[in-house]
């Protein structure tokens, strides 16, 4: 069976396109949960409403979550509350970014 930190892990490999960062590091992934039947969730937002890239996100969320053994869906909830803000990112996306370090991985629980 697929663990969450599996997924955390995964969802490393996508790439906001505009941004050339992870949507973990971004700090777009709010939470994940793995049912027994292998069935992922993952609650996660975007840089804003309006985002033209949501789409593209969240099949990309989807196609790196399926890859995974185990996994027998894949569903991604977009939230807008709370509002995604530069501090949600990882100490590591705000120094790609140029940002003066400050964050807690919201993953580091696992």
């Amino acid at each position: 069976m697929v663990t969450d930190k599996q997924v955390w892990k995964a969802l490393e490999s996508v790439m906001d396109p505009e941004i050339d960062l992870n949507v973990v590091d971004l700090g777009l992934v709010y939470d994940v949960s793995v049912a027994d039947a292998g069935e992922v969730s993952v609650t996660m937002t975007l840089t804003t409403k309006g985002c033209p890239m949501s789409q593209t996100l969240t099949r990309s969320v989807e196609k790196a979550l399926s890859k995974l053994p185990g996994v027998a869906s894949v569903r991604v909830n977009l939230v807008w509350d709370p509002p995604w803000n530069p501090r949600m990112m990882s100490l590591e996306g705000q120094r790609k970014m140029g940002k003066e370090p400050g964050a807690v991985k919201l993953w580091e629980k696992y």
